[in-house]
């Protein structure tokens, strides 16, 4: 008997390493024909404090990622994935993606892009895929490169 993986998760950001994921998740998804579900986190941290001085930041965050997950579904009909869900969450994207979107949908696997931190930057802060890797409870594919 084959395993095959039901629910896909691929968390997307527009960077290069996430649509390098995109794509690797199109494609295990179609061989699966598992359900992909397309996930972004605004990390409403980032313009917390600075929201005070411009309220539109966190609709114009939303609108970003709205647009974001329309073009990679888009992308995703065009290339045959049949079951696709969009996901907008917010709050930490380490947090989010592994303990609570993965939950949600009851995922197989989360896919995602490695990220271009140095050292001293994982050291400091990690990285959103040593994240995910570290505290997901199902398989976890760090996508580094085409």
């Amino acid at each position: 008997m084959e395993f095959e993986y039901k629910q896909i998760v691929a968390a997307v950001d527009g960077s290069k390493a996430a649509e390098l994921a995109f794509n690797k998740a199109v494609d295990i998804a179609k061989r699966n024909h598992a359900t992909l579900i397309l996930a972004h986190v605004i990390d409403h941290r980032t313009f917390a404090t600075a929201e005070a001085y411009d309220r539109s930041l966190a609709e114009r965050a939303e609108t970003y990622a709205k647009e974001l997950l329309a073009g990679y579904q888009e992308k995703a009909e065009r290339a045959g994935a049949a079951n696709i869900i969009t996901d907008i969450e917010y709050g930490s994207p380490k947090i989010k993606i592994a303990k609570d979107i993965a939950k949600k949908y009851d995922a197989d696997l989360i896919i995602c892009g490695a990220t271009g931190m140095n050292a001293v930057e994982r050291f400091l802060i990690g990285s959103v895929s040593e994240s995910v890797t570290r505290y997901a409870t199902c398989d976890v594919l760090v996508v580094r490169s085409e």
